[in-house]
């Protein structure tokens, strides 16, 4: 029983995100207490589906990174700040709101935590069989980490 309840959050996660959203994951050394949980993998058609558990403290990143599949979630504590390989911001996603980061090294990105209290997000990985979960990408010479 557990397991249909898994795939129907996931499924749930999944189709929300994709009716709007964009952004996260982990990089160029991710800041300290970074963290990510493996909730629930499966394989199907060639792709690895994994949705993990996300959480960033007070003041760290993901570390600038990319991702070979395309990753849909939801920010369920905190608020997001993404930032693209520009250092320009691209998105703002606070509790309940959902995201979406597109994949590709075109697509470099880091995600920052410049809150107060811990972001946490569930995030379904959608990635070709066998892929790593995200590619470090080097800073691009931004103010910031």
């Amino acid at each position: 029983m557990k397991k249909a309840v898994r795939v129907a959050v996931v499924a749930a996660v999944a189709a929300v995100s994709t009716l709007t959203g964009i952004t996260m994951a982990g990089a160029t050394a991710p800041g300290a207490g970074v963290s990510g949980k493996t909730v629930y993998q499966w394989t199907a058609g060639g792709k690895d589906h994994i949705l993990r558990q996300i959480t960033i403290p007070p003041g760290q990143s993901t570390g600038w990174h990319f991702h070979d599949g395309t990753l849909r979630g939801a920010v369920v504590k905190g608020t997001l700040s993404h930032f693209d390989s520009r250092c320009a911001p691209d998105g703002t996603y606070r509790a309940g709101q959902p995201l979406t980061e597109p994949a590709g090294a075109g697509n470099v990105h880091i995600g920052r935590n410049l809150g107060a209290g811990p972001v946490v997000m569930e995030i379904l990985y959608v990635l070709p069989h066998g892929a790593p979960l995200s590619e470090d990408a080097p800073d691009p010479g931004c103010a910031f980490r």
